[in-house]
């Protein structure tokens, strides 16, 4: 082995996550098939040289010849494959480069029904609750609106994030790109769990907050109340001596509007230097993807840092194109867009995922270069996790695996989001050990006959989330006998599926003890066998129940049935305690004197 294999004396090696074991023996100089060798004699593992390998397995390969191996991280990763195209994110702008203001980005947070939605209503004057399904919004989208303070017309970007709680994943994204939150509390209704939950996003993302005190204009609301009950969480009102500007408004009748935008620009003077490059190469984030059925892949973006146009090479995340388009919230065409300005961008070749990093490249080349080696990248590692160590432990879990019962799901939504937010929540419920969730494929836009086939084919149950077949697909489904189910909020799909989990569970059953007899006489009868006579001593011996043989306190047979029970000559359904009856057990003759025959049945045990 030392011959075929180099040693490494404490040398270090940097490998990406998932990397197979020819990509090891590249960068140490050897034969893969000698690391094939070593990783089966010296770590008792069978893993071919293209296979992609556990983070374990490659360390552990490493301290065995002698290497320090370090797995780089996605994010590292991502930087080093946008430095080998001479491109970089982010960092900090240099010397030379002339920065301009921009406007600041805000995101509005808050417990579902506080009226997020309505205030941000107010502030564009327009109507979104109306169009969501329940009155909860489930899409996050970003608007551009202007303020009037001191004669000066201000520009704010609102980010609207969804409410209900499953959107956690997404929310917290929303904090990432955000210079300043909105807390949205109801005077009447003060802190709930939500609310803190938002708060600590904003904590965590370490951006200024703004509370807006909504419905003052209901009975019982008491905005003192909840100014008192924020201090708690440090938030402390600029009237208390603190420095958080807590605004009174009314989203319904547009009340104090124009105060609550003033104390955002306000906050972002006093707290924040928002200074953005304009000339340089633009760079931001993808707020929103979707797949709309006339323009094809839509991405919300917003730019963080230089300016954006029309026929730029961008990449976001796995997904590339050329910019063909621009949309500015009202639908209008936008030619170019600068820092903190949200547009919807036509040209992308799939849809990004929420919260992916987009640049612009210099030319579509790059881009596909890109994007090819992110999915080739996220493909290894997922394969590397699915994979595991093959050991006997995990031979005799996958058995085990095979006992138990799996829901297979295929997820499709409008936007991408919702789908990862719904994934996101599904994988969450917990039922039990006997049953499993597996989410076998999921993807923005209709449900396709390729959709139907992959569920036909693993027997999984589509599930889509406002959207509705395409084509022929409907057809195929009835034909294949396919389940498809839709939902346009998202509490219902979880309850629907956490419901379904619940019926695939195996019944508990629990033994019933019925009654006890015991054995006075045995009579031999022909044709029958040996019959008990018997005095019940407890509870009723049924016919046709279950029924064991006990001698001395040990149990000498089980699994018997009671065949034929009779009361003298008579056939008797079941006596009860204190009489005596003759009990037969078919074919199973060892019955002797004071022997006790214990009668039982198994029921079904309800679960919690």
């Amino acid at each position: 082995m030392g011959a075929m294999v180099p040693r490494g004396n404490g040398q270090s090696i940097r490998l990406p996550r998932g990397a197979s074991l020819a990509d090891f023996a590249d960068k140490i100089d050897a034969n893969p098939g000698a690391l094939v060798q070593v990783v089966f004699t010296q770590l008792g593992e069978m893993v071919t040289a293209t296979q992609s390998c556990t983070d374990e397995t490659l360390q552990l390969l490493g301290v065995t010849l002698g290497y320090e191996v370090q797995i780089v991280s996605p994010e590292d990763e991502d930087k080093e494959l946008l430095e080998s195209f001479d491109l970089s994110f982010g960092g900090e702008y240099g010397d030379d480069v002339e920065l301009a203001i921009r406007p600041p980005v805000v995101t509005v947070m808050g417990h579902v029904d506080h009226g997020k939605t309505k205030l941000l209503d107010a502030i564009r004057s327009t109507d979104v609750v109306g169009g969501e399904a329940g009155g909860i919004t489930q899409h996050i989208g970003a608007y551009q609106v202007r303020a009037t303070v001191d004669g000066d017309e201000r520009p704010i970007t609102f980010i609207d994030t969804p409410g209900h709680e499953t959107f956690t994943a997404m929310r917290a994204r929303g904090a990432q790109v955000t210079d300043i939150v909105v807390l949205v509390v109801a005077a009447d209704d003060g802190v709930k769990p939500q609310t803190i939950e938002a708060l600590n996003h904003a904590q965590a993302a370490n951006v200024p907050v703004v509370v807006a005190v909504n419905k003052v204009d209901k009975e019982g609301a008491d905005p003192a109340k909840v100014r008192g009950q924020l201090t708690e969480y440090g938030l402390v009102a600029e009237e208390y001596g603190g420095d958080t500007m807590f605004v009174d408004v009314s989203a319904r009748n547009r009340t104090n509007i124009d105060g609550l935008l003033e104390a955002i620009v306000l906050t972002a003077d006093a707290s924040l230097d928002l200074r953005a490059p304009t000339g340089t190469e633009a760079q931001g984030v993808a707020i929103e993807g979707r797949l709309d059925r006339g323009r094809g892949p839509v991405a919300t973006v917003l730019v963080q840092r230089g300016t954006l146009r029309v026929g730029d090479s961008v990449v976001a995340g796995e997904a590339f194109g050329r910019v063909r388009a621009m949309l500015d919230e009202h639908g209008g065409q936008v030619t170019e867009a600068g820092p903190a300005r949200p547009v919807q961008v036509l040209g992308f070749t799939s849809v990004p995922d929420a919260g992916d990093n987009f640049l612009v490249v210099p030319e579509d080349r790059v881009a596909r270069q890109i994007a090819e080696r992110r999915q080739a990248r996220e493909r290894n590692a997922e394969l590397a996790l699915s994979r595991g160590r093959p050991t006997l432990e995990t031979i005799l879990e996958r058995m085990k695996e095979g006992e138990k019962t799996q829901l297979n799901l295929i997820l499709k939504g409008d936007v991408s989001g919702s789908v990862e937010a719904l994934e996101d929540a599904l994988l969450k419920i917990d039922v039990g050990d006997e049953v499993g969730l597996r989410i076998i494929d999921r993807g923005v836009g209709a449900i396709t006959e390729t959709n139907v086939m992959l569920a036909s084919a693993s027997d999984a149950i589509i599930i889509g989330f406002n959207v509705r077949p395409q084509g022929k697909a409907t057809e195929l489904a009835d034909r294949e006998g396919v389940e498809v189910r839709y939902y346009s909020v998202i509490y219902q799909a979880i309850e629907d599926i956490e419901n379904a989990l619940k019926g695939m569970l195996k019944p508990v059953y629990e033994e019933a003890q019925l009654g006890t007899a015991e054995v006075r006489e045995v009579f031999r009868v022909p044709r029958i066998g040996n019959v008990a006579g018997s005095l019940v001593r407890s509870g009723i011996i049924r016919r046709n129940t279950k029924a064991r043989l006990i001698r001395d306190g040990v149990v000498v047979a089980d699994n018997l049935t009671v065949e034929s029970l009779k009361r003298f000559k008579d056939d008797a359904t079941e006596v009860r305690e204190g009489y005596e009856c003759g009990i037969g057990l078919g074919s199973f003759n060892d019955i002797k004197v004071d022997d006790v025959i214990e009668t039982f049945e198994q029921r079904e045990v309800p679960r919690v």
